[in-house]
């Protein structure tokens, strides 16, 4: 029944008839762009592998700092867009905890760059959203806001000294991840889809937060960001449940899931709690 509400099947479809009008107007960044995301798993293999195979990806890291939650990780490179897959290794952790409420299903994380992580913290602060967490590394700073107060996924703002080279140096993908980057199935993640039974008020509170113009759409809105897409859709809860990704051939991917023995439907199968949908 969870699956039922929260991941309708076509998700856009059925809503075209029902286009909202385009949503108001905030401030423009042209400084944000998506990092990384990340998926929470019980336990990260299969899933890890079931990833790097299907998709053609390799692993670049894993960050022993996470232990620090109560965690453990592989991060994987989608092109330059970084991928995360977390799992708790203790008892009570936020991500077991994340993962008790959605019963394993949607994604957890969406960490955006940009240039100045404690002004986006502070304007965060004076609307009403939570700052959870502050990393501080090695010309490394990163602000995490709380996600009852983010809605639909926690929202983490970083930057790096000298992050706007997307293969430039980035802590949470290890040393040399850019030698992990491997192009030959999948090109890059294309859209971000997030759920919510309104979703065009959802659409509005993340474009204050992320201080983002948004675009009306027929099943919700959607937010630009230079390098990806966040799509706002109406469904039965709050919830980051898709990823959109730009492959070389659509048939071939999903022929290796179903190698793996996953359900593909369309050109779309789940996997790491969210869909994965493909377009070439």
């Amino acid at each position: 029944m969870l699956a039922d509400v929260l991941y309708p099947v076509p998700p856009y479809d059925r809503y075209r008839a029902f286009a909202p009008p385009a949503p108001a107007v905030v401030a423009m960044s042209d400084d944000l762009y998506l990092r990384q995301v990340c998926l929470a798993v019980s336990h990260l293999e299969p899933t890890v592998g079931d990833i790097a195979d299907i998709m053609g990806l390799k692993v670049c890291f894993h960050d022993r700092s996470v232990a620090r939650y109560g965690l453990e990780n592989a991060v994987l490179p989608v092109g330059t867009t970084l991928l995360e897959v977390v799992a708790p290794i203790q008892g009570e952790t936020a991500v077991g905890r994340f993962l008790g409420r959605s019963a394993g299903r949607g994604g957890y994380m969406m960490i955006f760059g940009c240039d100045d992580p404690g002004a986006r913290a502070k304007h965060a602060e004076r609307i009403g959203v939570r700052v959870a967490d502050v990393i501080e590394q090695d010309g490394y700073h990163g602000v995490q806001l709380h996600p009852r107060d983010c809605r639909g996924a926690l929202i983490e703002f970083n930057h790096t000294e000298h992050g706007h080279d997307l293969r430039g140096p980035y802590p949470p993908a290890g040393p040399n991840w850019t030698r992990a980057i491997d192009t030959s199935v999948t090109e890059s993640l294309q859209a971000v889809e997030i759920q919510s039974p309104d979703a065009q008020d959802l659409a509005q509170h993340w474009g204050r937060i992320l201080q983002c113009e948004l675009r009306g759409t027929a099943a919700g809105a959607d937010i630009e960001l230079p390098n990806c897409t966040l799509n706002f859709v109406k469904g039965g809860i709050e919830a980051f449940t898709a990823l959109t990704f730009k492959v070389h051939d659509v048939n071939d991917v999903c022929q290796s899931a179903r190698d793996k023995g996953i359900e593909v439907y369309g050109n779309a199968f789940l996997l790491g709690g969210v869909h994965f949908r493909l377009v070439d």
